[in-house]
């Protein structure tokens, strides 16, 4: 977010340099007062016309290097402020406005100096500390920028505008609460203060005071209407509220007013994604690179918006591009986007941490102490914001009932939607406790994870969606675990462990991960084994499918499929007569694109069928019109894998390389179809074909399938219940001994 940081008024001159005439001392003067009451235009020719006079006059060179800083010609202000400052070194006026211009060409550390030196000649010169500390906050040294203000802050305790920039640098810190006081003390004094409102926002919104952000943001607005950072920031308020049509709108105000301004133009492009409209979304972020390059992690969301179009023009050279990116440690995508196209498990780990440390380091000041608590049961919280209509809950909510009470306290931290649906009803009556956090802070949830005791806390998002990393950041519990949400380490230090299970985690790739790796026994995902499927089955006509010839479907969202494996997928329909390839209708720019694409492959477009968005029973039920799953690589099925083999439908899936893209070889092995698990494209392309043309083998896979979804494991909900509480037990065992993480296996459980 854009802090809107006010300078202060530049230094005063000095007037210790040796005697001059009368008549270039009252010119001076009357510069001076000319300037003072912001008349430059008459003070400009003043000052040119005492250096014509005397061209190394220290304070007319000063002032006219402020005159420069304040048209914001900063390498004109640094050479005339330079040049006073070798008629009198001592000016800590000139030092402090080298300073700032200094600044202004981002030469910070350089304009740290400066400021250092204003300080060494006057200890109580708070402006400079003022100054100093804006420097130190763009060299992200947020703490040492707070000591600045607070410098200043002493020696001029109604000081506004080092208030203000206080609130700011304590936002970076996320210490919102300190933020907003600090605020409040400038408004207190400037009930006009623009610049403090918008900061005020900054920290309301980082309390999860959306409402309240968005009244001080609109204060902002009514005192400066060309406010470009606050109509940015409301708009961000408005995308975390759901309420993307108007957070446009907002960003589209403020690019009116500053059309360069690359963050609210990368803000508009997320705005666009969330509203599905990635084709206009891809045009931003193309724009974006046109003026920024290297904005952070723009190539990544150019890349995964054009992922969802299936726009595939460059797709080898973006891939490569954000891959070494990463390697060289920039911030180039983020980790989620980066799971759908990386192959290395060793660069999502490094994606991983360059996302932690630039977004939610480790706290300074852990919440969680080192205590260790005693309690009859072990306390788990499952902290989430996908309790209600979500993949994540149907997956998890018979776990949930199942969990073995006399053991395990369960409880929900939910800072999701409050949507009154039938799923959230039945997880709201699953927990010991259901706590509704959305509008508390992160600190606020770390505190009451801290208060409520939890023995382990469930990282149930990961950096998907809605994630709120920053509460596991403060450390609010002992043990802290990453589960299911994210296929991937979260490379942070403070995720003590990950569950998994020896088809996602091999042996050999544990070193890639920053967490210690829990084996489960059979598949690492839960199945709610009570999920309904849809009466009566629909029609293929129905549908929009065929009468006859063999179907088959990816339900994957678009942005799994790459081009490698649609090349297979185009084979498959050339060499099955009859067949078609039924797909997620995820948006229409997907849909055209990929019938282009098949065009282009010589595949008549109509035999591409999209789906429409259904409720789950429905979704479920429609499986049965498909004949074959075909998986997606590098990233797999995860959900949708389950749905098909719960509704019948047998997946072809190729075996990658990371823990996304091994996942449908875990389930089917967990279901008693490891013969499905190919270990090549090659191979993949050459089962699906087998399967397509025999049919006998294939209704001989249905039948085990079937058979096997009720007596093997992966749709076992309480065989997963006791594996997965033998886990925390061990976590928990191996915590009370005073013993730190360390990888284990779960043994397979004896049935009860």
């Amino acid at each position: 977010m854009s802090k809107g940081k006010a300078r202060p008024p530049f230094g005063r001159p000095t007037h210790n340099l040796p005697p001059r005439s009368a008549e270039t001392l009252v010119a001076m003067q009357k510069a001076l007062a000319f300037h003072r009451q912001g008349q430059i235009a008459q003070a400009e020719p003043l000052y040119r016309e005492i250096l014509k006079r005397m061209p190394g006059h220290g304070d007319a060179l000063h002032m006219l290097g402020v005159i420069e800083n304040q048209r914001k010609n900063y390498d004109a202000a640094v050479q005339l402020i330079g040049r006073a400052l070798k008629a009198d070194a001592k000016s800590a006026a000139a030092h402090s406005n080298l300073g700032n211009a200094l600044s202004g060409l981002k030469r910070l550390e350089e304009a740290l100096a400066s400021y250092d030196r204003a300080l060494a000649l006057k200890p109580d010169f708070a402006e400079a500390l003022n100054n100093r500390g804006n420097a130190l906050n763009g060299l992200a040294r947020h703490e040492e920028a707070v000591a600045s203000y607070d410098r200043a802050l002493a020696i001029k305790p109604d000081y506004v505008d080092a208030l203000n920039n206080r609130g700011n640098a304590l936002n970076d810190l996320a210490r919102h609460e300190e933020a907003l006081a600090s605020c409040e003390r400038a408004l207190a004094t400037r009930p006009d203060y623009a610049e403090a409102l918008n900061n005020r926002g900054n920290a309301l919104n980082g309390l999860n005071r959306h409402n309240e952000a968005l009244a001080s943001y609109d204060r902002a607005l009514a005192i400066r209407p060309d406010y470009a950072e606050a109509l940015n920031n409301r708009g961000n308020v408005l995308n975390g509220l759901k309420r993307h049509q108007e957070a446009l709108a907002s960003y589209d105000r403020a690019l009116a007013l500053r059309p360069d301004y690359v963050e609210a133009r990368c803000n508009r492009g997320n705005a666009l994604m969330f509203l599905k409209r990635y084709e206009e979304a891809t045009k931003e972020f193309e724009c974006l690179i046109g003026v920024s390059s290297d904005h952070d992690y723009v190539r990544g969301q150019l890349l995964e918006s054009k992922m969802h179009c299936c726009v595939w023009d460059s797709f080898d050279g973006d891939t490569a591009r954000v891959a070494t990116d990463v390697r060289s440690g920039k911030r180039g995508i983020l980790p989620f986007e980066f799971l759908a196209v990386s192959p290395s498990p060793a660069d999502q780990l490094q994606c991983a941490q360059i996302w932690v440390q630039d977004k939610c380091p480790p706290s300074s000041s852990p919440v969680w102490r080192g205590e260790r608590y005693r309690h009859d049961r072990i306390r788990i919280a499952y902290v989430s914001a996908d309790f209600h209509d979500h993949p994540m809950a149907h997956l998890m909510a018979g776990l949930f009932e199942l969990h073995d009470r006399t053991r395990f306290e369960t409880i929900a931290i939910s800072f999701g939607p409050d949507r009154p649906d039938q799923i959230r009803a039945r997880l709201a009556a699953a927990f010991d406790r259901f706590i509704d956090v959305r509008q508390q802070s992160d600190r606020d949830v770390a505190h009451m994870l801290r208060a409520l005791e939890v023995d382990i806390a469930i990282d149930r998002k990961g950096f998907t969606v809605d994630a709120r990393t920053g509460i596991f950041a403060l450390r609010p519990a002992p043990i802290q675990v990453n589960y299911l949400a994210y296929p991937g380490t979260m490379g942070a230090d403070y995720i003590d462990y990950i569950l998994a299970d020896r088809w996602v985690i091999p042996e050999e790739d544990r070193r890639h991960y920053a967490e210690k790796v829990v084996y489960l026994p059979d598949s690492y995902q839960v199945n709610d084994r009570k999920r309904r499927i849809g009466e009566p089955t629909p029609s293929r006509a129905a549908l929009g499918l065929p009468a006859t010839g063999f179907v088959f479907c990816s339900f994957n969202s678009n942005y799994k499929t790459t081009p490698p494996v649609f090349d297979v997928w185009m084979r498959l329909l050339r060499q099955v007569e009859g067949s078609v390839l039924w797909l997620l209708e995820g948006n229409p720019a997907a849909v055209r694109n990929l019938r282009r694409e098949a065009e282009k492959r010589h595949i008549a477009p109509e035999r591409l069928i999209f789906a429409p968005r259904m409720k789950l029973e429905e979704h479920l039920a429609r499986h049965r019109c498909a004949d074959l799953f075909l998986d997606t690589l590098p990233c797999n099925a995860h959900t949708t894998a389950s749905d098909a083999l719960w509704a019948g439908v047998p997946i072809v899936t190729c075996l990658g390389s990371t823990f996304a893209g091994r996942v449908a070889a875990s389930l089917l092995d967990a279901v008693g179809l490891p013969e499905l698990i190919a270990r090549s494209l090659e191979d993949y392309a050459a089962l699906a074909l087998t399967l397509a043309q025999d049919q006998n083998r294939l209704a001989a896979i249905k039948s085990t399938l079937a058979r096997n979804r009720d007596t093997f494991p992966l749709f076992d909900t309480d065989r997963f219940r006791r594996h997965v509480e033998s886990a925390y037990e061990t976590m928990w065992e191996r915590h009370q001994r005073g013993e730190p993480p360390a990888g284990f296996a779960v043994a397979p459980s004896p049935p009860p």
